[in-house]
């Protein structure tokens, strides 16, 4: 996988850690091993401006995602089911640290977990999940709750 990172927050991030994960996520959704993506972190500002542009909505978010190729985990275009996935330019995730930390603190968890939750959540956009129906909702966060248990378990046994 080629994964490209670059953080203009300002603020500390585990990088390394974060290609790690976006890699084993897409190895895990069997995305073809050639497949690019980039993530973008940024501060609120610029979080705000790409969330209202995009979005419509006010103030920054926590992740968004900008899909470039329509891929479905496991195949090729949305769609087809037969072998791996070609490939590809799979797009961006943009994460904001300092809305993860907010969200971190109410959670009770560390900015790192918040991070690496929404970086899945945003690795499954690119991939066509979505979360707008129940039944998509269901299965995008069943999934992405068995991603990150899987990954958790990966990571403490390092």
């Amino acid at each position: 996988m080629s994964i490209e990172i670059n953080n203009e927050s300002g603020a500390e991030v585990d990088e390394e850690g974060i290609v790690e994960l976006a890699g084993y996520m897409l190895g895990e959704m069997g995305i073809n091993p050639l497949a690019e993506m980039s993530i973008m972190i940024v501060d609120e500002a610029a979080m705000a401006e790409l969330h209202e542009k995009w979005m419509g909505e006010p103030g920054p978010t926590d992740v968004l995602a900008f899909p470039m190729d329509e891929l479905r985990p496991g195949g090729g275009a949305r769609g087809d089911a037969e072998g791996p996935t070609d490939p590809a330019l799979l797009g961006d995730v943009v994460l904001c640290p300092q809305v993860a930390a907010r969200q971190a603190a109410e959670a009770g968890h560390d900015t790192r977990d918040e991070l690496e939750l929404l970086c899945t959540h945003g690795i499954l956009h690119l991939l066509g999940y979505d979360h707008a129906e129940p039944d998509e909702h269901k299965e995008m966060f069943g999934l992405q709750a068995r991603l990150l248990e899987s990954w958790q378990e990966v990571r403490s046994s390092r």
